[in-house]
């Protein structure tokens, strides 16, 4: 299993936005994009599906930009990745034209799955923003 191209640029953005949470303030797209090497236009389409789910939303205006539509420990990787990718439903049990080994990898499939979506609801934006904060800190404390 792996994370997307597109999962991973769009809680990248996320990431950007929650840390400008607590001040209220707009991110625009270009400074995102700049921040993170993520194309614009391809930002741009993606922080329009996120609005489009609630959550994040836009501020027009001179200041304005993305903002977090919710509060970030509400915000969870789950949200985005199915957000972005989709629920992806369990593999095709057609027990009548499969085989009992291909039954069997169906089943090992679906447990991984469904514990890749735990991990998934387990952590939120707050989580991701605290664990970057920490390892921030860390690596100061070698510079000094």
């Amino acid at each position: 299993m792996e994370l997307s191209c597109k999962s991973q640029y769009a809680i990248l953005a996320l990431l950007e936005l929650t840390a400008h949470y607590p001040h209220g303030e707009p991110r625009q797209i270009r400074q995102i994009a700049r921040q993170h090497q993520i194309p614009e236009r391809y930002l741009e389409q993606l922080l329009a599906t996120l609005k489009r789910s609630g959550i994040v939303r836009s501020q027009r205006g001179a200041k304005g930009g993305y903002l977090l539509a919710k509060e970030p420990w509400k915000i969870t990787l789950f949200d985005v990745v199915v957000c972005l990718e989709g629920s992806n439903s369990s593999p095709n049990r057609n027990r009548h034209h499969k085989s009992l080994e291909s039954l069997i990898v169906d089943e090992v499939w679906e447990e991984a799955h469904q514990m890749a979506n735990s991990i998934l609801q387990k952590y939120t934006l707050k989580d991701l923003g605290e664990k970057l904060e920490t390892q921030r800190q860390t690596n100061l404390m070698y510079y000094i």
